[in-house]
């Protein structure tokens, strides 16, 4: 691949992280702002301690791999041949771009019901506006395909992995919210799961 094209997949990635995390700290400002307090920031027991380093493994991973790209002595982030493509430049950023773009979106149609954990006491109103009328965790979704986008911008099996750490927390974190957000709307929630998917829009129901 040539020095300049590589260059520009590492930047698109770095850059894209930093956008998104900074979006992340500047929703949080704002939500808290409005709110009061904070949208429960701070991990709440052990789970959420443990998701937390997994998020963590995630951003450090997004941000940090293109600074160790290419070095022999750490297999896990040597390009994958096969999978370089020149079509990855186009296709790549187009997924960075509509993932964050969606990822808005979701900050719009959720408005001051935005929270980054879950607290138990607290009652939130059930959006369904928005992408949420389709999917129960689009901003989930939207992340998945931004780290898609990454994997082709830079596919190395620690991109891959990053994936697969991904996956694995959203689906926790997404039952988590769900037992939570049926307990505080009940039937108004059950009613609003079986109209929608987890993480991609559910086939309309029968009848």
């Amino acid at each position: 691949m040539p020095d300049n094209a590589f260059w520009v997949r590492k930047a698109i990635v770095v850059g894209s992280a930093l956008i998104y995390w900074t979006g992340v700290l500047v929703q949080t400002y704002r939500v808290r702002k409005r709110i009061g307090r904070s949208p429960n920031v701070r991990p709440h027991g052990l789970k959420e301690r443990v998701l937390w380093l997994g998020w963590m493994v995630i951003v450090g991973g997004w941000i940090g791999q293109s600074f160790l790209i290419g070095r022999p002595d750490i297999p896990l982030v040597s390009l994958i041949p096969p999978l370089v493509h020149l079509f990855g430049l186009f296709l790549g950023p187009l997924l960075l771009v509509g993932g964050y773009a969606g990822t808005l979106w979701c900050y719009r149609a959720l408005g001051d019901a935005w929270r980054l954990g879950i607290r138990r006491r607290e009652k939130t109103v059930l959006v369904k506006n928005g992408p949420y009328r389709f999917v129960r965790h689009p901003i989930y979704l939207f992340q998945i395909v931004m780290l898609v986008g990454v994997a082709i911008l830079l596919p190395t099996m620690f991109s891959f992995l990053i994936i697969g750490v991904h996956l694995l927390c959203v689906f926790i974190k997404a039952l988590d919210e769900e037992t939570y957000l049926k307990k505080v709307h009940g039937s108004d929630y059950a009613e609003y799961q079986r109209r929608t998917g987890r993480f991609l829009p559910a086939a309309r129901p029968k009848g």
